[in-house]
């Protein structure tokens, strides 16, 4: 190793105390306008750089990692999802990838039972209508009416760190807890939850009332809640997303909602490759479905542990030590060397 700073690139702002960490411990370059890189503006600036801190919103793919500087050698995401990189495509090129798991956990979960919670009781509604009337009648006996969570059954969609987070938090609110996972938990888990474990999805989709989606995005999990699985669920039940927007074939899902097959929609996630889709924010309008913008994780704490977490794994790769958060990609194809 050289004595001389690593240098790396950040395509997004962060945190102030992250970025002067970063500062002082790297040759450091920030993408001040924090708007969403190009992919040449990201060879334009990764060049004579050794790290490229990466986001969701950065589409790292074969392409792109075909013409990156052989000076490169490690992508340390900064976020927990790496969906928006070609894992395949990097560990062939000889790069190294990072992410930052755990961190976004317990902030996710907390979203998720607000997001469960702001629908059936109509949260957000009841806040729009004091706002908008600037004034209250005053409460009655059929005013606002919602739907209790206590005694209805929460199916997971994936029952990782996050997914059982959230079981954890929805079993104190006095839901049941289903799930379906490609492995099953063991005891210690299920038990304290009174989870019930569903090898097949269809059948747990036909008997629950809210379906939540903690699943990574790959290629199997892709439209997870496809048009006929969204039809499998009970008539007047929701869908929670706090993942990502790829799980749910979202046309199907406004279609259904619009017709009054299914009560509605919770989702912090949602296709806005050429914005958001009208008949989407029309439902939200209408109180059917409730929309916030990728928060799940937005807490200053969070943001902080994610930046140390992408500063532990770059100092750990540059000192010649394999990173604690590697990220390795489901096929490996034959890799060769780099840099």
């Amino acid at each position: 190793m050289t004595s001389s700073k690593p240098k790396i690139l950040v395509t997004r702002r962060l945190p102030e105390t992250i970025e002067a960490r970063m500062a002082t411990l790297f040759e450091t370059d920030v993408n001040e306008t924090d708007q969403t890189l190009t992919a040449d503006d990201i060879l334009a600036g990764v060049e004579g750089k050794d790290v490229l801190v990466s986001t969701i919103t950065d589409r790292i793919d074969a392409d792109l990692i075909a013409r990156l500087p052989q000076s490169v050698r490690l992508i340390a995401q900064f976020g927990n999802g790496v969906d928006n990189i070609d894992l395949e495509a990097a560990w062939a090129a000889g790069l190294t990838v990072t992410n930052t798991p755990s961190v976004l956990t317990e902030d996710t979960a907390d979203m998720a039972m607000a997001l469960m919670l702001a629908l059936p009781r109509r949260l957000v509604e009841g806040t729009q209508v004091l706002l908008r009337d600037r004034s209250w009648a005053g409460w009655s006996p059929t005013s606002m009416l919602g739907s209790r969570l206590r005694g209805k059954a929460l199916g997971i969609v994936g029952m990782g760190r996050i997914g059982t987070a959230v079981a954890q938090r929805a079993r104190a609110f006095g839901l049941n807890i289903h799930y379906f996972s490609r492995n099953r938990r063991p005891p210690g888990v299920e038990e304290p939850l009174g989870a019930t474990y569903w090898p097949e999805l269809e059948p747990m989709l036909e008997a629950v009332d809210i379906v939540s989606l903690h699943t990574p995005l790959t290629r199997d999990t892709t439209n997870i809640l496809s048009a006929e699985r969204l039809d499998r669920m009970k008539p007047g039940a929701y869908v929670l997303n706090v993942s990502r927007p790829e799980l749910v074939d979202e046309v199907a899902l406004i279609e259904r909602i619009e017709s009054g097959r299914l009560a509605g929609a919770a989702l912090d996630v949602f296709d806005n490759r050429r914005g958001i889709n009208p008949r989407l924010l029309a439902l939200a309008e209408t109180n059917q479905v409730v929309l916030t913008g990728h928060m799940a994780s937005a807490t200053l704490e969070a943001r902080i542990e994610m930046g140390e977490t992408v500063i532990v794994n770059i100092r750990t790769f540059m000192d010649g030590h394999q990173p604690p958060h590697r990220i390795l990609p489901e096929k490996p194809l034959p890799k060769s060397a780099r840099g």
